[in-house]
């Protein structure tokens, strides 16, 4: 029986509940053995286990003891959620730390050493990220399922303007004029705002292996009279600690069609 870890870094702990609400989680019980879940029980044990899920960003040095012990008895560590996985909400503010701590605490001393919140990844191998926020509960149990006869969960690589479109949706970007991120965002949540009329915030992160057409998301975005600071804030909210982000801002920058041009002849 496969041995799994659940544990909230500095988190607002939807995603761990996401888990602990699943209506199958007494058949995930029953096929995995919980060494460590604080949501649902106080039992906690030190041994070495097969999965980790870690939940939130590393926002205090306490965070990133507790990750490392984590990185260390864990086989596989997926990072649960957009905070852990991208940094999320967490980390879209790019000033200093210094900045930030005088906004919120102004003078107060904090009990904790904080740090700019970041993913998972900036400071310990991840194997796996399952986005969303929350994730969803049909691509939790696919992730368990797949560690329970030891295969793999492979990566969503089609953007939410796919699931949109084969509901039928009219286009919030094209038909309403709003800037949402459906193009550039991975799929998997079934276009749930945008069926709702509300535009993509891009909460399940960048598309990996860059397949987005970052180029002619930003020809639109321009068209529509959005500034490239218009664009940088809305991509930032949970863009802000994708690795590649930068590269991706300055395709969306781009008011010509050189990028365009560049990435058919490095093709």
């Amino acid at each position: 029986m496969k041995k799994i870890l659940v544990h909230a870094l500095t988190s607002c702990y939807g995603c761990q509940l996401q888990l602990a609400a699943l209506e199958e989680f007494d058949v995930i019980s029953k096929n995995f053995e919980i060494l460590h879940f604080p949501m649902i029980s106080s039992r906690e044990v030190e041994d070495k286990v097969d999965i980790a899920f870690v939940e939130g960003s590393v926002s205090t040095e306490k965070d990133l003891a507790e990750l490392k012990k984590i990185r260390e008895r864990s086989n596989l560590l997926v990072a649960l959620g957009t905070c852990a996985s991208f940094g999320g909400v967490q980390s879209w503010d790019d000033r200093s730390y210094e900045e930030l701590y005088r906004d919120v605490y102004g003078t107060t001393t904090i009990k904790f050493a904080g740090r700019k919140a970041e993913p998972l990844s900036k400071h310990v191998h991840v194997d796996y990220i399952l986005p969303g926020c929350p994730p969803e509960k049909w691509e939790i149990k696919y992730f368990l399922a797949c560690f329970l006869i030891n295969s793999w969960p492979e990566v969503i690589d089609y953007p939410v303007c796919q699931e949109c479109r084969a509901k039928g949706n009219p286009c919030v970007l094209m038909e309403k004029g709003e800037m949402c991120l459906g193009p550039v965002t991975r799929g998997g949540c079934d276009a749930r705002c945008p069926s709702h009329g509300i535009a993509c915030t891009g909460c399940r992160g960048s598309l990996p292996f860059g397949v987005a057409w970052f180029d002619s998301l930003a020809k639109i975005f321009l068209k529509n009279g959005f500034s490239p600071e218009d664009i940088r804030k809305r991509l930032r909210i949970f863009f802000a600690g994708d690795k590649d982000l930068e590269e991706k801002l300055n395709r969306v920058f781009s008011k010509r069609g050189d990028n365009v041009e560049k990435r058919s002849e490095d093709s």
